[in-house]
């Protein structure tokens, strides 16, 4: 199917099960492949993104095998990957693509890493340059500074000190902490500039941590990985369900309590997550929705003051630490009773789409105003709040322009989606699931 109708949603209500976090499952299913002994991984996330890593993983000599009740066990390696020479195709899935580039770079083998078109267009350089600082041979096959690349054996020195910027992308420093610890030896890595996406660092951090690797930092500038950083299984493992997915929900309760909807709860999150998306819950709430929250769900409506305006309130801040979420946030403002501005967002512009460009050209088919800048979106909902009809929204093979966009439903107006199955990155049941808590 090229494209996928949704009627206007009346109201939604309900409890939707939250898939696994992408970044936690590719996180885990790595240090897994890493680690001496077997993992037994529960709720691992089953997409496109997931399935890339774990194709790698197979191609690179590691064993992930699917068990009953949708366990997925991996044999771990113990170090470094056991096939020295291989070509690994990504996708468009940074939380492969990275890490892996940083832990092939070390493990002394010859390997080509490419993927699709749009990830041959995202930065890699400074990741690279951190690599080769510590004697890692890596060559661009295309463009400087981006993939496709060849990895060779480098002469990799143990330990000593390695830099990276921090302003492009969180999955660069990720990658070196994650690779580092197979080294043996005490490594210190600064962090040159502001480090964006700091709570996936957090998800980072924790996960190593569960596999025996406790890194300490300073700040958000240096970290220290220690000399006996080696791997080791936790036995079994349970990956939290994703934040980022349940911003779409969260965001539909409340906007659904506007007109006598709602509550609608999402469960797999809560108060224990270690996500830093989960703080969307705040945006909402500083919006005007009702939050309720226990450990492992969170339940969304519209606050009193809301439901009796029939609006929310529009929204000033900073969304440098939750970007994925902050893309929920551009939808809710139509929604607002004035104009929302969401800043220092910068690294929406190497995703997997410029999302900046993207999110301001498809508002605009929805009748709002949007102005965009370098690293700021400016969102005016269209006069009387009316949302253009029958908008057909391009989502770019970006999944969450798909999902975000799918609220527009609950303005009261039929909306296209187009390329909907781009979905199956990171939650490839979405569109079922909101129909199954939607009342039209």
């Amino acid at each position: 199917m090229n494209y996928l109708d949704l009627a206007p949603i009346r109201r939604v209500r309900g409890t939707v099960k939250l898939p696994g976090s992408k970044s936690i499952s590719n996180r885990i299913l790595l240090l897994a492949a890493l680690a001496s002994g077997d993992t037994l991984i529960h709720d691992l996330l089953e997409s496109d993104d997931t399935q890339v890593m774990l194709e790698a993983l197979h191609a690179l000599g590691v064993a992930c095998k699917g068990e009953a009740g949708g366990l997925v066990r991996v044999r771990g390696a113990g170090g470094a990957f056991p096939v020295k020479r291989a070509e690994l195709f990504l996708g468009n899935a940074g939380t492969a693509f990275r890490p892996l580039t940083a832990v092939l770079a070390l493990c002394g083998g010859e390997y080509r890493l490419s993927g699709v078109p749009r990830m041959h267009e995202r930065p890699i350089g400074d990741l690279v340059d951190a690599l080769r600082s510590h004697g890692a041979d890596i060559e661009y096959l295309g463009n400087q500074g981006h993939p496709p690349l060849a990895i060779h054996r480098g002469a990799i020195r143990p330990g000593g000190t390695v830099s990276v910027r921090g302003n492009v992308s969180s999955q660069f420093l990720t990658g070196l902490l994650i690779a580092l610890p197979l080294t043996g030896s005490r490594t210190v890595v600064n962090v040159e500039g502001e480090l964006v996406s700091r709570p996936y660092v957090e998800i980072t951090l924790n996960t190593l941590r569960r596999f025996g690797v406790a890194i300490e930092r300073q700040g958000w500038s240096t970290f220290t990985i220690p000399a006996t950083g080696r791997y080791a299984s936790p036995g079994e493992i349970f990956v939290e369900g994703d934040a980022s997915s349940a911003s779409y929900f969260l965001a539909a309760g409340a906007i659904s309590g506007l007109s006598g909807g709602g509550p609608l709860r999402v469960e797999g999150v809560g108060r224990s997550s270690i996500q830093g998306d989960i703080r969307f819950a705040e945006t909402l709430e500083s919006m005007g929705a009702r939050i309720t929250m226990g450990d492992n769900w969170i339940e969304a409506g519209a606050g009193a003051e809301a439901s009796q305006r029939g609006k929310l309130k529009p929204v000033d801040a900073d969304f440098n630490q939750m970007p994925d979420a902050a893309m929920t946030a551009a939808m809710t403002a139509l929604f607002a009773d004035g104009p929302s501005t969401l800043r220092n967002i910068g690294s929406w512009r190497v995703k997997e789409t410029d999302r900046i460009a993207a999110m301001a050209t498809e508002l605009r088919k929805l009748g709002a105003r949007a102005e965009e800048g370098p690293d700021y979106l400016k969102i005016t909902p269209p006069p009387a709040s009316r949302l253009t009809s029958h908008a057909s929204i391009d989502t770019y093979d970006d999944h969450r322009m798909a999902m975000c966009f799918s609220l527009a439903a609950l303005g009261g107006v039929a909306v296209r989606i187009n390329d909907p199955g781009c979905v199956a990155k990171t939650f490839p049941e979405y569109f079922d699931v909101l129909a199954g808590i939607s009342e039209r």
